[in-house]
């Protein structure tokens, strides 16, 4: 794969990371979510390490000269170092034999630093010094005694933070003082390498400010997509550290994380500080998933070391992240109670809600029935009124005719008795009595009939067909003329007896017999009568 698409291919993986530099008041914070994508995405970049390193053993296997088979396995393992470590063993394992094939001295001991260099990375402190102190220092090239130096350096580090023991630092920190200072005594005062190294010691002494001009100065001429950026992150993140600046702490230690990651550079540090620093901070779930990666990452690369350090650390982020699941679900729990008590709250309410709506629905539908009725008695009672006052009108008019009719018959009776027509007298009261009677049921009818003009034809729909009334127009019989009563209100057998003059069994004789003819049911005859005429 040519470098130019390999470059291409990480900078779309970083996906914008070249301007991460421009975050201002929350770049920590955009930069943690940055991390968390890369993070997720490290399946991806362990693929694409396999495929470069693929490529280089494909390249080997064309290869004849054993010297640049030799140059092939460095680049390899370059690759496998930070990838995978015993892998990396084998490879340097290989260019040993091949030093000795070809009886080069330099190209032995190179490879014999960089097995100590991987044994140290992996935990084999042991076998790392006895290949360093077997080595001739003074024999050696300037450029190897810079790389044994280096080595012993790193040696050291790392045995710091594997025993964790304060009585073992300070006799480890002068064996890195004594080889820092015979690199710097090596290295060109120009050269990169030689400031870098310049500001570690600056540090040792305290002059943290100077170490940072020096660092910051560096790191920006790193290419952002290399380990050797990553470690210029790093190296300003510890700075940081010292001078109790959190912020930049972590940010540097993240744009390392990200990039070691996006490199697949197991042998990650910055994620494991990173990971401790935002515990100590608060920020459990990303501690977890952060350490969780670390180890995961240490076991690829099959670090004793990292797994010991890690081992310190990781069980204390896990029981606080367990703590806080655990936390989490009673909280969970206790939501659910309260929701479940709610609900049943709501329940109950919108029961006694919906028992209330009834209760009105029906109060109000007993109201609309008793409005109803009400309205219907009103109706009744204007009927009544209209009709009492017709029949008043007609019982006024009927009273004054009877008067006058009484004052003619009293004129001819005292003519009768001042003549002696005794006789006369008799005949005259007898037929006078049956000529009033039929007047006043004329007279009844008349005024019946006009109040209710319609009261035959819907008396006769009561009736059974073959025994409807055919009467003459304006015209009741005396069946008819007891209903006409009860129409009008007069419902007492005794009253209706009285007014037309018959017994009280005789009333109820043709109340029974019209009944037997109804079509309707006998107690609610009466009351289909009652209806008859209605104004409403």
């Amino acid at each position: 794969m040519p470098i130019y698409i390999k470059k291409l291919f990480i900078a779309v993986l970083i996906l914008g990371f070249p301007f991460l530099g421009t975050y201002s008041n929350h770049r920590v914070d955009s930069l943690l979510k940055v991390l968390d994508r890369t993070v997720s995405r490290r399946a991806m970049y362990e693929m694409k390490k396999k495929s470069d390193i693929s490529e280089l053993k494909q390249e080997k296997s064309k290869l004849q000269d054993i010297t640049s088979i030799y140059y092939t396995n460095n680049r390899i393992i370059s690759q496998y170092e930070s990838f995978v470590c015993d892998s990396a063993e084998s490879y340097i394992h290989e260019n040993i034999r091949i030093a000795k094939q070809l009886n080069k001295n330099d190209l032995l001991n190179e490879s014999e630093i960089e097995l100590a260099f991987v044994y140290s990375l992996s935990g084999l402190f042991v076998q790392a010094y006895e290949i360093l102190t077997s080595i001739e220092y003074d024999r050696l090239p300037v450029f190897l005694k810079v790389k044994y130096c280096w080595t012993y350096i790193r040696y050291y580090e790392n045995l710091i933070k594997y025993t964790a023991d304060v009585k073992y630092d300070h006799q480890y920190n002068k064996e890195i003082v004594f080889f820092r200072d015979e690199v710097i005594s090596l290295l060109n005062k120009e050269s990169d390498e030689y400031l870098k190294e310049k500001a570690f010691k600056l540090q040792e002494t305290g002059n943290y400010n100077e170490a940072l001009k020096i660092l910051l100065s560096s790191f920006r001429n790193k290419e952002r997509e290399t380990h050797a950026y990553a470690m210029a992150a790093m190296s300003l993140a510890k700075v940081y550290a010292l001078v109790g600046n959190k912020e930049e702490e972590n940010y540097y230690m993240i744009l390392a994380a990200i990039t070691d990651t996006q490199l697949a550079v197991k042998e990650n540090e910055a994620l494991l500080s990173l990971a401790t620093n935002l515990y100590k901070d608060g920020y459990t779930d990303r501690a977890h998933n952060y350490i969780k990666t670390a180890l995961e990452d240490a076991n690829f690369f099959n670090s004793r070391f990292k797994n010991s350090v890690i081992a310190r650390v990781q069980p204390i982020i896990e029981n606080t992240y367990l703590l806080k699941i655990e936390r989490q679900k009673q909280n969970l729990r206790l939501y659910a109670v309260i929701i479940t008590i709610g609900v049943l709250a709501l329940i109950i309410a919108l029961y006694f809600n919906y028992n209330q709506k009834r209760t009105i629905l029906e109060t109000r539908e007993k109201l609309l029935q008793k409005n109803e009725e009400l309205v219907d008695l009103n109706k009744r009672l204007d009927e009544s009124n209209i009709t009492k006052e017709k029949y008043i009108g007609y019982f006024i008019n009927q009273s004054s005719v009877n008067i006058d009719k009484l004052q003619r018959f009293k004129k001819d009776v005292y003519l009768k008795i001042k003549a002696g027509l005794t006789n006369e007298l008799y005949k005259l009261s007898s037929s006078t009595f049956e000529m009033e009677t039929e007047g006043v049921y004329t007279s009844f009818d008349n005024a019946f009939l006009e109040l209710y003009p319609d009261f035959i034809d819907k008396f006769n729909l009561l009736l059974k067909p073959d025994k409807r009334f055919q009467l003459p127009k304006n015209q009741l019989n005396a069946e008819l003329r007891i209903f006409a009563l009860i129409r009008l209100g007069i419902t007492d057998v005794s009253q209706i007896a009285l007014q037309l003059r018959l017994s009280t069994q005789t009333i109820y004789n043709y109340k029974s017999k019209i009944k037997k003819n109804s079509i309707i049911e006998g107690d609610l005859f009466e009351e289909e009568v009652k209806k008859i005429g209605s104004l409403y």
